[in-house]
């Protein structure tokens, strides 16, 4: 390299003093772009603070507007708020007095199912009352008369009373009813009235009963011929003369044949010859014949006390003592006779010791529906 130049001397004198410099004049194009820049800023912010201006009074009217609408809705609502407390105070008013009269329905209604209740389970119980009154009435009678007929008839009117009533808490009785009346109805029981019927019957014969001392002859009932028989108790027939007709014979000879007649049936009835096989039939006078035939009637009219007492074994006794003294003192060949033999022997076989049935269970089922009340 050419050293062409020299270096600078340490020593040169500083240069002599002047006016300042004058600044370096910046070009005009570098100059305006800041200033246009800064202007457009402005006039944008001046742009959007107006966009924001008029939004902000859009804003305003609206939520003034809205603020408006929102008042008058509020004083219709208001309004229509008095209106409904004005309505909800009616209906609160209304409410009270239907719920005063309810109350005073309900009571009434309380009172009146009480009372139909009361009346109703009072007839129940009075009809359970004459129902057990009636069984016990017909079962008196049914323990009098020996028979179980007024107890059956009880006891069917009671289950058609029932029926009628048509009460459920009956309904057990109704049962209990119907099962006394099937064993009721199977029972085998003495026919006690046709008994005592019968016993009168033999009292009021006692006095047609040939005794086996009796004098005179004991006529048997004539037989419907023009030729009549009568049997004596010695086994003689006599045979008695009809009368004759217009033509035959005359009437002197008639007037003898009938004085003959008698004459010889007396004759034959002076001498008679029976058998005896007791002889104290043979001795019983003829005053005590009468009080033989009322011993009789006592001793029946005993057995029929004996029987409406349900004695069985006093009327069977008594039955059994008319039968012996029957025996002993009566002519056993007479039909009359051995009919009230047959009769007692009968009776006698009847007079079984039979328990009448009770309505025990009915009478339960009644206790039980007049103490469920």
């Amino acid at each position: 390299m050419s050293d062409n130049t020299s270096p600078p001397t340490p020593e040169a004198a500083p240069p002599l003093a002047s006016a300042p410099p004058a600044p370096p004049t910046a070009p005009r194009s570098a100059v305006a772009w800041p200033v246009w820049l800064a202007l457009g800023a402005a006039l944008l912010a001046l742009l959007l603070a107006g966009l924001l201006w008029q939004k902000l009074s859009f804003t305003q009217q609206e939520l003034a507007r809205r603020s408006q609408d929102s008042a008058v809705q509020a004083e219709q609502a208001r309004t229509l708020a008095a209106q409904t407390e004005a309505q909800t105070q009616e209906l609160q008013a209304r409410l009270a007095v239907a719920e005063v009269k309810l109350s005073e329905v309900t009571l009434q209604r309380s009172q009146l199912e009480e009372l139909m209740l009361t009346l109703s389970r009072s007839r129940d119980d009075t009809l359970v009352q004459d129902i057990e009154s009636a069984l016990r009435l017909a079962q008196q009678q049914a323990q009098l008369t020996g028979s179980a007929q007024p107890l059956l008839s009880a006891l069917q009117a009671a289950d058609q009373r029932i029926a009628r009533a048509a009460q459920p808490r009956l309904n057990p009785v109704q049962r209990a009813l119907a099962r006394d009346i099937q064993r009721i109805q199977g029972a085998v029981l003495t026919d006690v009235p046709a008994l005592v019927q019968r016993l009168d019957e033999l009292v009021r014969q006692v006095d047609q009963w040939p005794l086996l001392n009796d004098v005179g002859p004991r006529a048997v009932p004539a037989k419907a011929s023009p030729q009549a028989a009568k049997t004596t108790r010695a086994g003689t027939v006599t045979a008695v003369p009809a009368a004759a007709s217009a033509g035959s014979g005359s009437v002197w000879q008639q007037w003898w044949d009938r004085i003959w007649g008698d004459v010889s049936r007396s004759g034959r009835e002076l001498v008679r010859v029976s058998r005896i096989d007791h002889p104290d039939a043979a001795l019983l006078a003829p005053e005590q014949a009468f009080f033989l035939r009322e011993n009789l009637k006592l001793q029946l009219l005993n057995a029929r006390l004996g029987l409406l007492a349900r004695q069985t074994a006093s009327a069977q006794a008594d039955v059994r003592a008319v039968e012996s003294l029957l025996t002993r003192y009566f002519d056993s060949t007479a039909p009359n006779v051995r009919g009230a033999q047959a009769a007692l022997t009968q009776l006698r076989a009847e007079l079984v010791p039979v328990e009448l049935p009770r309505p025990d269970e009915s009478l339960a089922a009644l206790s039980a529906a007049a103490g469920g009340r």
